[in-house]
């Protein structure tokens, strides 16, 4: 009977082993970066959100005017955070200051010493968190909401609006974004061909290679979506994190929010 009980046991185990997921966010890692941003944050408010039973760290920032022009959920890149000093903390610091609310979220994370691969696995996992951000902004009667995402967290998004849009999602900024040339039908490019919204793809003429080599792809895949609001936007002397440039960053996504998803200006209770 014991050896049994010991087989039965270890089949249990492999069959959990089997039914869960082989790459899963490091939340453990989530945990202690969240308490090592919450120490030291400067602008905005700590929250915690729910997805498909996963608690995730986020920063919400209100807007700063008299009046809301709409909300901008942020996604930092791969093993970043919401408060990321490049691209993501100059994103969501500045534009409540031209009337937007910006909600910065945690994305799924491996170890820090994980490969390339591994973050791929990743992607569909930010699914439902982009979903509980949207949620939660439309509680708060917001529903004028635009996409941004740097590196990874632009082909999260990418491929996370590829599945279907919310009607509240009115625009995609892509910044950093990169794509696989050889998968034409799959990934970033494959996701690209299936959205229409308005979409700034916005690089650095000194950006990584694998965004640099696949501009010509990105816009291609565009155009065969028939998508008539997306732009390519290149920042000259602009590396990959944008470093020294963060301001010129922020002005052309806030002009560009302006003219494609200006929102309704409701004024603010204060």
């Amino acid at each position: 009977m014991r050896i049994n009980l010991m087989a039965a046991a270890g089949l249990l185990f492999a069959v959990q082993i089997w039914a869960a997921p082989l790459w899963a966010s490091d939340l453990a890692r989530e945990g202690r970066i969240a308490a090592e941003i919450q120490d030291a944050l400067l602008v905005g408010e700590p929250l915690t959100l729910q997805a498909q039973g996963v608690e995730f760290f986020a920063i919400q920032a209100a807007e700063e005017t008299d009046y809301i022009q709409g909300a901008a959920i942020i996604l930092h890149g791969r093993g970043a955070h919401p408060d990321w000093v490049d691209v993501i903390n100059p994103l969501r610091s500045r534009l409540p200051e031209y009337g937007w609310k910006t909600l910065s979220i945690q994305l799924p994370i491996a170890a820090s010493d994980a490969s390339g691969w591994v973050y791929r696995e990743l992607i569909p996992e930010a699914f439902p968190r982009i979903t509980a951000a949207v949620e939660h902004l439309k509680r708060q009667g917001v529903t004028n909401i635009v996409l941004i995402g740097h590196s990874l967290g632009a082909r999260m998004g990418v491929e996370y609006l590829a599945q279907g849009a919310p009607a509240e999602l009115r625009a995609f900024v892509a910044i950093g974004l990169s794509a696989d040339n050889t998968t034409p039908d799959s990934g970033t490019l494959g996701a690209l061909k299936k959205l229409r919204l308005p979409l700034l793809d916005i690089y650095g003429s000194r950006d990584i290679d694998a965004v640099l080599n696949s501009v010509a792809a990105r816009s291609a895949a565009s155009r065969q979506a028939k998508n008539g609001a997306y732009r390519q936007n290149r920042i000259d002397g602009a590396d990959h994190f944008f470093n020294g440039l963060n301001d010129t960053l922020v002005a052309e996504v806030r002009a560009w929010l302006g003219r494609v998803a200006p929102g309704e200006e409701r004024r603010s209770v204060r």
